[in-house]
């Protein structure tokens, strides 16, 4: 049987752009392109670990952990500073290290905004009837 969850973290552009947060499919939850929630101007380090406690957050919500994170997609503004970016991924991950790719892309929706990183995770349990 197919179940289906849209968890929203109440943000207006939910509304205005018509999405979820996440979207929960029986076992699987794909995680929409996430943003810092607070602002580290200039600073992909800090703003890919706030990135990943974000996600990590709705995922516990939903009974999981990080380490049930099979996929990230990691969008970044500026490619050359790639290793500020894998450093907050590889200790957020630690011996847990997910399927991943880190992309350059030429803007995001603000220009506070450096990173944006999607996730997809699998956890043990069914979403319930």
């Amino acid at each position: 049987m197919f179940n289906l969850k849209c968890i929203s973290s109440g943000a207006p552009w939910e509304e205005v752009f018509g999405y979820s947060r996440a979207v929960r499919y029986n076992n699987v939850i794909e995680f929409s392109g996430t943003v810092s929630p607070e602002e580290f101007p200039g600073d992909e380090y800090d703003q890919t670990q706030a990135i990943l406690e974000t996600i990590e957050k709705y995922l516990i919500a939903e009974g999981g952990a990080r380490n049930n994170i099979v996929r990230t997609r990691v969008y970044c503004l500026h490619i050359d500073h790639w290793e500020e970016i894998a450093r907050a991924h590889s200790e957020f991950f630690d011996s847990h290290r997910p399927a991943t790719s880190l992309i350059q892309i030429s803007g995001l929706i603000d220009p506070k905004y450096l990173i944006e990183i999607e996730a997809t995770a699998v956890l043990a349990e069914k979403l319930s009837t």
